[in-house]
């Protein structure tokens, strides 16, 4: 993405969907209809976590959400689509995805452009998670035609699962950029002090922080598996199949530790075979 400061025209690129991703595959089971809506919202999701990432003037990337919430705004109000929202406008009309929903999203992505969040507390990491993944949950489960209470509860559980996923699997990734999601309260337990990210990462005890991390997710996967034992087969295989990928990953962190150097650890090729084979297949 090029970096811009304030004075520069927004850019309107959407991002590329990446193909090879766990989310594009575990969508490629849906009816084309429904599979092309999460596309769009996944490219929408792409598109503003790359503003969220990018190395530009922090000034120059709120200008680029609220670039989006601008358009966003328009589409809803029937003043018609822009180059960011012509795909969504299909999408938000077939299935009645809510704004609130998407401006949550950008909501998220700003928390990260304001500052680099570094240990949290634990109502602000939920607040955050909510935002960047749970929302994306609720736009997703009018795609997939879940029952609206169901819906809202598979998605405030399953979003925190994966997201809290994301951050455990990517500690040294976001270092780099300046950020640990890790709770304040989680390093306090542990005797660890969040004020160096290279100091948590590296300190003996950083098992025990990411441990209460895992436990919490383990919670939300578990709550999500609940929910979706409850709704309608069809409408939950793409949720199921992420669930047991990410679920997999989860467990397969846990086994290779925390202590460095730690390897980079991605979701199994087999592990979305049999996902696939188990919940795709019906």
């Amino acid at each position: 993405m090029n970096r811009i400061d304030v004075k520069t025209p927004v850019p309107v690129a959407r991002a590329p969907l990446a193909k090879g991703s766990s989310f594009y595959l575990a969508m490629r089971i849906l009816p084309p209809e429904r599979r092309q809506a999460m596309y769009e919202v996944y490219a929408f999701c792409r598109a503003v976590d790359d503003i969220a990432d990018d190395g530009g003037p922090r000034a120059g990337r709120i200008a680029m959400l609220d670039r989006w919430r601008r358009d966003l705004a328009r589409l809803y109000a029937g003043k018609g689509t822009t180059p960011l929202t012509e795909g969504l406008a299909g999408p938000i009309r077939t299935f009645g995805l809510k704004q609130e929903d998407f401006l949550a999203v950008i909501a998220g992505m700003e928390m990260d452009v304001r500052r680099d969040i570094q240990a949290p507390d634990w109502e602000a990491l939920d607040l955050y998670c909510d935002r960047v993944a749970s929302a994306v949950g609720r736009l997703s489960v009018k795609i997939f035609g879940i029952e609206e209470e169901k819906g809202r509860l598979l998605s405030h559980h399953l979003g925190r699962a994966l997201q809290m996923t994301n951050i455990l699997r990517d500690l040294d990734q976001d270092a780099e950029m300046g950020r640990l999601y890790l709770p304040k309260e989680v390093l306090v337990d542990a005797g660890i002090a969040g004020d160096d990210i290279g100091n948590v990462l590296s300190h003996p005890r950083l098992g025990e922080a990411c441990g209460a991390l895992v436990a919490r997710a383990r919670r939300h996967f578990a709550e999500a598996s609940a929910v979706m034992t409850r709704c309608d087969r069809q409408s939950v295989r793409s949720p199921r199949i992420m669930a047991s990928v990410y679920g997999a990953l989860l467990e397969k962190l846990v086994r290779r530790g925390w202590a460095e150097p730690r390897a980079r650890v991605r979701p199994s090729k087999l592990q979305f075979i049999w996902a696939v084979m188990r919940y795709g297949v019906a």
